[in-house]
């Protein structure tokens, strides 16, 4: 029985439009929970935050708790089969993940209703009576050792990790989290000790119900709710052990007032500019870190930001703060430098310093302060519900911090204006406290210090206060204001189409300029709407060159807009201007009362667009060094736009767009823009809290602005016009390989995308896809990944090329080069062919029953609907019904149906099955490379691909199901 039962709903601060039943209860052995009861949910959802992270660590057993965190998920006394946990989650459609942070662990699944309960019975033998056997155990130390691998080349882990290194040796912020080999493997059995008993003594020294805060989402109600919990939780043993306290700041003096210039990985320059600070956690009514954040964070006109990009120092600036526990916290404000702000580095920390100055005089002010409380009240009360698994992680973290009313608000509703305290925050953001970090390639060959986890490179530099002062002093004299008082803060938050009774978009609208599809909202019942133009144009993508400038041009556009637009992002009004493979992309996502102005700003801007040469060179600059980068992105990413670009027609190599982007001046982005937008189709959707005279009028009125003016800058492109998304049709009995070195030659590892071409979508062949990948995934994660330990990133999935369906296998590996671990895919298909035709009658309907379930999800707010049709619509497959239909040919499916499918199209050496396996290799395998590369074509392939475009040529293509107006009535 719970010794305590709270009917929270009458106290906890909710949203006023959330329908969901919340109640705390405390069991005997002291776990708080939170129980919510949503009837209308699809998908049923747990986690437990433990508070027992990294920081709690032994001295010389760094990634211990972090290890631990991997180890409960293998097997327990009640369940002791081996990844049953993770088995049994995937059959019932669902999904598991966990993470460690410094002061607490948590771990979380979601799964179909049906199989919740049992699901939470497994769930809860995690913290009950696991069995960490030896064997699995010296096993898992590899797939930690391989996530520490995939991190060491990743700037953000490198940064993360300098900063703590930065820090006093004695305090656990200054410790390495993630584990590795070396550490919980080599240095224990050096010490003599057990690291399986090391384990099994830090779980259960550690590891107590009163730490523990537990979150259930589940469909019954909360009586029956809270029996099942009750029931499986009671046993965790509550040893009364106190809370882990680490007093203190990790910053002492001479950590503070640092300049550290740092070698990065990737090309580029950047400030982090940080400040240890009073945790907001203590002050999260008064918001003092939101209020600063809002400001320094700031692009519109008189920003600090804005005056950066006015001198063409910075592309982006980002401020927030970063809590490492509630005693613990950094503020931090981030720069990305272009290359003339990396020669103007101290006049940027002058400016920054002035901008905190400015702050300080102004004063804390009322007005600002309610206008932001405002903007949160709005967003929480009218915010999008979002899957199960995010809101229970969200809320069990919020546990272990906030009184039970402020659970599910966090810090998110500052409500009390206290300048006192806001200004005690601001105090800290001072010249004595700061610790600056400057990242730049530049750096190479002129610092003096390693970290030693992941091999940085960095030097130090003393930097005292009246240093700072003199570049405050000799910083541009520019005009730094405060925000004007924001425009796009919704007021009408009203809803429209209540009579509405349409389930599925139609075409409001047709000319041989645009085409419209609308749909309503007449589920989710907020005052927000979706509106996306599609400007299809011909000549977009005529070239590398082409591909290029139209990319640069929906930048200009954003970076023209910005200083205006930003305003509407603060006020929940989202926009976008992307370039993709037809053209570009404008969207507008958020609350619908401001939405047409903003709308109309944007069309204005691209019927005006001119280049300002100041601003393309810094734009290039940036894209620039995205190119570049892409050498930098880990080996299965690499392999992946390989096999993009194998795949799909009318597509340019990254080199290609490189090399062309380098000689493109501002005279040629200003003739291509005209020839771009010469001939144009808009392709229209609208959706959510709009009518349907206002969407006709709103698309209407861009019609009439870009193509009916004395001098229109489009016209109607003509359907032979219209570009098509078209793939490589590979053929029956083909087993193609394709080998590439690593871009990186530091990088270790290799990677593998072992790709089968199936099929054109069709309801019946979809399904029997699906179910193939539902039934396949965790045995390939668990013997690739957990008993092979092939390398920590394993996966089996669908794949989706506009509308030509297969499945690929990704491995990334140091432990084998691409050719082996494509041996080691072919011998998982040879024992799941086995485990197929073994598989009980009730087996297949419980995975045919978890994908039905799947499919028939309701969405849980516009912006997945919006996903879904807006996937249809671009595809042009324009099967509104395809989850019914494939719910339907589900239904009719045997298990012979699939055996036969993975006969034809899966099975080793299937006479009908068409594979293309892409191969990166790291370092460790530069050899293998050598060797792959020269020889002749080797079992198991059949072509190797030695020039993709060669290739490609020889091979026929898929029909396009887009091409054209579609054929549409209205």
């Amino acid at each position: 029985m719970a010794v305590g039962k709270e009917e929270v709903q009458h106290e906890i601060v909710k949203a006023r439009t959330d329908k969901r039943e919340y109640r705390r209860i405390v069991l005997r052995n002291s776990l708080e929970v939170l129980i919510v009861s949503d009837p209308d949910t699809d998908k049923c959802a747990a986690s437990m935050d433990v508070r027992v992270g990294s920081f709690c660590d032994p001295e010389g057993l760094e990634g211990l708790a972090h290890f631990l965190e991997h180890m409960l998920f293998y097997a327990s006394e009640k369940y002791p089969l081996e990844d049953s946990y993770l088995k049994y989650i995937t059959e019932h459609g669902g999904s598991t993940n966990a993470f460690t942070s410094g002061d607490n662990t948590n771990y979380h699944f979601d799964v179909n209703c049906d199989g919740f309960e049992e699901a939470l019975d497994r769930f809860a033998q995690f913290f009950i009576k696991p069995l960490m056997k030896a064997d699995a155990t010296t096993r898992e130390i590899k797939a930690v050792d391989s996530e520490n691998q995939n991190n060491l080349l990743s700037d953000a882990w490198r940064l993360n990790q300098l900063q703590r290194h930065l820090s006093l040796e004695s305090h656990p912020y200054h410790k390495f989290s993630t584990g590795n080999l070396d550490t919980l493997e080599v240095r224990p059995k050096a010490k003599g000790l057990d690291i399986r008993r090391e384990l099994i003594k830090f779980y259960e020294e550690n590891y107590s119900a009163n730490l523990m805060h537990l979150v259930i989402y589940a469909k019954e109600d909360l009586d029956k709710i809270q029996v099942q919990v009750e029931e499986k939780f009671r046993e965790i043993r509550n040893t009364d052990r106190n809370s882990f306290i680490f007093p203190g700041q990790p910053c002492m003096s001479e950590h503070l007032q640092i300049l550290v210039r740092v070698v990065p990985i990737e090309q580029g320059h950047k400030l982090r500019i940080v400040w240890p600070i009073t945790p907001e956690i203590q002050y999260y009514n008064e918001g003092p870190c939101r209020y600063l954040c809002h400001l320094i964070h700031h692009e519109g006109e008189g920003s600090l930001f804005y005056v950066l990009k006015t001198l063409g120092w910075a592309t982006s600036l980002y401020a927030s703060e970063a809590p490492e526990t509630s005693e613990v916290s950094f503020f931090k404000v981030v720069i990305d430098l272009a290359d003339a702000g990396h020669e103007h580095t101290k006049d940027i920390i002058g400016l920054l310093f002035k901008y905190i100055s400015l702050l300080q005089q102004s004063g804390v002010c009322k007005w600002i302060f309610d206008e932001l409380a405002a903007v949160c009240e709005t967003e929480f009360h009218y915010q999008d519900k979002y899957p199960p698994i995010d809101y229970v992680v969200n809320i069990s973290s919020h546990m272990q911090f906030y009184p039970p009313k402020d659970w599910l608000v966090g810090s998110s509703l500052p409500s009390i204006f206290s300048p006192n305290i806001i200004q005690k925050v601001l105090d800290e953001l001072s010249p004595n406290n700061v610790r600056i970090f400057w990242e730049s390639k530049k750096f190479e060959g002129d610092t003096d210090m390693v970290e030693p986890w992941y091999g940085t490179a960095y030097s130090i530099e003393k930097v005292t206060v009246s240093m700072i002062q003199e570049w405050m002093l000799s910083a541009p004299n520019e005009d730094l204001l405060l925000p004007a008082p924001n425009m796009f803060i919704p007021t009408d938050l009203s809803l429209k189409n209540a009579h509405e009774k349409v389930n599925d978009p139609v075409v409001l609208r047709k000319s041989p300029c645009s085409m419209l599809w609308y749909k309503p909202d007449t589920v989710f019942l907020t005052p927000k709407a979706y509106v996306m133009i599609d400007f299809n144009c011909c000549h977009a993508s005529d070239s590398p060159e082409a591909e290029v400038l139209c990319d640069i041009f929906t930048r200009l556009l954003m970076d023209y807009l910005n200083e205006y637009a930003y305003y509407a992002q603060v006020a929940g009004l989202y926009f976008g201007i992307n370039h993709v493979d037809s053209g570009f992309q404008v969207t507008l996502i958020g609350y619908n009362h401001k939405l047409r102005t903003l709308l109309e700003t944007i069309v204005n801007k691209i019927l005006k667009f001119k280049v300002k040469p100041e601003r393309f060179s810094v734009i290039k600059e940036m894209v620039t060094k995205e190119y570049q980068n892409f050498k930098f992105q880990q080996p299965y990413q690499q392999a992946m736009c390989y096999c993009a670009l194998i795949l799909q027609d009318g597509t340019w190599p990254w080199m290609e767009r490189l090399q062309a982007l380098l000689h493109l001046e501002p005279d040629d982005l200003a003739k291509f823009a005209p020839v771009m937008l010469s001939r144009v189709f808009l392709e229209c959707y609208i959706a959510g809290n709009i009518e349907r005279n206002e969407a006709e009028s709103m698309i209407q009125h861009v019609e009439d602005l870009l193509f009916k003016d004395s001098n229109p800058i489009c016209q109607p492109l003509p359907p032979s016009q219209f570009l098509t998304n078209r793939i490589v049709k590979l053929e029956k009995g083909m087993s193609c390989f394709y080998p590439a070195e690593g871009l990186n030659p530091s990088d270790d590892n290799s990677a593998l995308v072992h790709y089968i071409q199936v099929h054109r979508d069709d309801f019946t062949l979809n399904v029997k896809l699906q179910l193939f990948v539902l039934i396949a995934k965790q045995p390939a994660f668990h013997q690739l990944r957990s008993v092979e330990q092939l390398g920590y990133i394993t996966d089996l999935t669908q794949r989706n090329d506009f509308g030509i369906h297969g499945v690929q296998i990704i491995i990334q590996s140091t432990a084998m080069g691409p050719a082996k671990l494509d041996l080691r895919v072919e011998a998982f298909l040879k024992m799941f062919e086995s485990k197929l035709h073994k598989m009980t009658n009730d087996e297949f309907k419980s995975n045919v029953n978890a994908l039905i379930d799947v499919k028939l999800e309701k969405y849980k707010n516009l912006w997945e609907e919006c996903g879904f049709y807006l996937g249809e619509i671009a595809g042009g497959t324009l099967k509104f019904d395809r989850e019914q239909s494939e719910v339907a040919a589900l239904r009719q499916l045997t298990k012979q149906d699939l055996i036969d499918f993975f006969n034809q199209h899966i099975k080793v050496g299937a006479p009908r099955k068409k594979t293309l396996s892409v191969g990166v290799y790291g370092n460790l395998h530069s050899s293998e490379y050598a060797v792959d590369k020269s020889e002749a074509v080797q079992p198991p392939y059949s072509v190797k691909i030695d020039d993709i475009y060669s290739f490609k040529s020889g091979l026929p293509l898929y029909g396009s199901f887009k091409g054209g107006l579609p054929q549409v009535k209205l």
